[in-house]
């Protein structure tokens, strides 16, 4: 990285709830947010559920989106790198957006280096202690199988289901996402912690906590959860010396 270049991280966009209208608001800002960071970004990850639910089918794409599916294309068609990290609510992703867009898609936390910093990078489900019930159907929705039955689904219905489902489970989570547990109560924390006796990382960034937090693990060694563009707007960016967890 020179000088000039930066590397943003965000997560958490939702874009779909809790309607149309008011998802249509915050997609303009992203969109609006992506443009200012256009003259500097060497590269963007996008930490997961950036829609309240995606399912590929095969020759189907879901309604709607077409200001930030277009704006990923630009992005990468002008050489800047975009990486996206499958959430909760959009795990049933496949190529679509390698394909169409270029866009870098990965299922699983996953290491990366820059200017000598390690980085640990993922959305955050299901890692760390507890969540066994939600660890169980991740397991099942990720099956290839349980994926075929629900690609059979006639789109107009599986979709109707699936959003009534996201909704139902944000009903069910309420705020408590939003809420810091402390540091020995919070999961990824733990999870960070676990990683950091095996393997040496400068920073664990994550998303899915919808909280923005960073927390120093060690001495050399920082947790940071990117919050949402639901309610705090909050990105993390680094220079190729400091990352640091800003608000838009």
């Amino acid at each position: 990285m020179n000088s000039s270049e930066k590397i943003y991280f965000l997560s958490d966009f939702h874009l779909g709830a809790p309607n149309a209208t008011q998802s249509l608001i915050r997609e303009k800002k992203i969109i609006s947010f992506l443009d200012e960071i256009k003259k500097d970004a060497k590269e963007i990850f996008i930490l997961g559920d950036l829609f309240d639910f995606w399912f590929e089918y095969k020759n189907v794409v879901p309604k709607g989106y077409v200001r930030i599916l277009g704006k990923l294309a630009e992005l990468t068609d002008s050489n800047i790198t975009v990486h996206f990290f499958v959430g909760n609510h959009d795990m049933w992703m496949k190529d679509y957006f390698q394909k169409e867009m270029n866009v870098k898609v990965y299922h699983e936390p996953t290491t990366f280096e820059y200017s000598g910093k390690r980085f640990k990078i993922g959305h955050g489900d299901g890692l760390g202690p507890g969540d066994h019930g939600y660890k169980f159907l991740k397991k099942i929705f990720r099956n290839n199988i349980a994926q075929f039955l629900f690609g059979i689904i006639p789109p107009s219905i599986g979709i109707g289901m699936a959003n009534y489902f996201s909704r139902k489970s944000r009903m069910q989570t309420g705020s408590s996402n939003e809420i810091f547990n402390g540091e020995e109560n919070e999961w990824l924390v733990s999870y960070c912690k676990e990683e950091l006796k095996r393997n040496e990382f400068d920073y664990f960034i994550f998303g899915h906590r919808h909280l923005p937090l960073d927390i120093q693990l060690s001495e050399k060694s920082r947790y940071i959860n990117l919050g949402d563009w639901i309610q705090y707007f909050s990105y993390a960016v680094f220079d190729g010396s400091a990352l640091e967890l800003k608000y838009h």
